[in-house]
C-alpha cells in the first residue's frame, strides 16, 4: 500500500525536528536520550582558561621588576662587580701645523703680548704622539656604581678669549662653574641646551645639565666667534676624555656583561665625529663603536690605538 504524500511529509518532519534541532530522521532515535535539554550536548566544548599557567607566565614577566617600579628591561643585568677600561690614542703620522685664528676684536686682551691664538681641533704631543681630547663613553650601561652625580663643580673657564678646556665632560646634574677670568665679558652658548648666557668679567655662573648629549655638542662665544669648545654630558657618568699623552681611563664600568663604547674626535671624518679605526680584535665599526666585557675588579688595557691621518684629517 502506498503512503500518501501527506503522511510522508509528516514522517519526515517528525524525523527532522526534535527538540528544535534539525537532524536526519535516522539519527533521531540514537540521540533522543541526549537531547532532553536541547542541542547543547552536540556543541564543541568552550576552551577553559588555565588560570594556574597564566599566573606562572605573569610571574615570569614580572621577574626583574624592582620595588621602585623599574621595568624588567631597565633592571636586566647578567653581570656583577665593576671593572676599569684603559687605552691610548696615538697619531700615526706627522700632523700639520696648527693654523692661526682670525682674532679681530678685543685684541688688547685676546692677543695680549703678541700671543697668537691657534686652532686646537687637533692637539698631538710632539714627543709621545698622543692625541688629546678624544672622547670615549658608554652608549648604555645596565648598572651604575655611583647612583648620584658629584656635587663638586667642574670648572669651565675662559681666559685670553679662549676656553681653557677644549672638551668638557660632566655627568647630567653635576654643577658646572662657567667662569670668566678675562677683564672683558664673554657669552657662553652650549648648543642643544638652554644655557646661553653673558658671563661678566671676573665672574661665573653655575649650570647643571638636565639631559645627556648623544655626541659632544659645540660650545661657543657669540661675542668672540673664534672661541670654540665641546661639551659631553652623560647620565651614568661613564665618559672620559684623553689627556695630552693620549691616554684615557673609564673606571667602575659594569663587569660581567657586554658594553658598547662610542669614540669621538672633533676632526674625525666619521659620521657626527665618530672615530672609526681598524681594530678587528675589538670589532671596531666605522661608526666609532667597539665592545668589551670586563671581569669583576679587572683593569683592562686595550693598549695603543693608532689613528691615521686619513681618518682624523690634518
Amino acid at each position: 500500500m502506498q503512503t500518501s504524500s501527506k503522511n510522508k511529509f509528516a514522517d519526515g518532519l517528525s524525523g527532522a525536528v526534535f527538540g528544535f534541532c534539525v537532524w536526519p530522521a535516522a539519527t533521531v532515535a540514537m540521540v533522543a536520550p541526549l537531547v532532553a535539554g536541547g542541542c547543547a550536548p552536540q556543541r564543541v566544548a568552550t576552551p577553559r582558561a588555565d588560570t594556574e599557567a597564566a599566573e606562572k607566565i605573569r610571574a615570569n614577566l614580572l621577574i626583574g621588576t624592582s620595588a621602585s617600579g623599574s621595568t624588567p628591561e631597565a633592571a636586566a643585568s647578567t653581570g656583577t662587580g665593576w671593572g676599569t677600561l684603559k687605552g691610548r690614542f696615538l697619531f700615526a703620522g706627522v700632523p700639520g701645523a696648527a693654523r692661526a685664528l682670525a682674532v679681530d676684536k678685543d685684541t688688547e686682551v685676546c692677543s695680549k703680548g703678541g700671543m697668537k691664538l691657534v686652532d686646537r681641533s687637533l692637539i698631538v704631543d710632539p714627543v709621545t704622539k698622543g692625541i688629546a681630547n678624544v672622547v670615549v663613553f658608554a652608549r648604555k650601561a645596565s648598572r651604575v656604581k655611583n647612583a648620584s652625580p658629584s656635587t663638586t663643580p667642574v670648572v669651565f673657564d675662559q681666559k685670553q678669549c679662549e676656553f681653557l678646556t677644549p672638551v668638557l665632560a660632566a655627568r647630567v646634574g653635576q654643577p658646572i662653574d662657567v667662569h670668566n677670568s678675562d677683564p672683558i665679558g664673554h657669552n657662553t652658548n652650549i648648543a642643544g641646551s638652554s644655557f646661553n648666557q653673558l658671563v661678566p668679567s671676573g665672574q661665573g655662573t653655575v649650570y647643571k645639565p638636565e639631559s645627556e648629549t648623544g655626541m659632544p655638542t659645540a660650545v661657543t662665544c657669540n661675542i668672540h666667534p673664534w672661541m670654540k669648545a665641546y661639551a659631553v654630558f652623560r647620565k651614568d657618568g661613564y665618559v672620559a676624555v684623553s689627556g695630552a699623552d693620549g691616554t684615557f681611563t673609564l673606571a667602575d664600568l659594569p663587569a660581567g656583561e657586554i658594553i658598547e663604547l662610542q669614540v669621538w674626535h672633533e676632526r674625525s671624518n666619521g659620521p657626527n665625529g665618530a672615530l672609526g679605526l681598524e681594530q678587528p680584535d675589538l670589532k671596531w665599526t666605522p661608526k666609532g663603536r667597539f665592545q668589551i666585557q670586563l671581569q669583576p675588579d679587572e683593569v683592562k688595557d686595550i693598549g695603543t690605538l693608532d689613528v691615521p691621518a686619513s681618518v682624523i684629517g690634518t
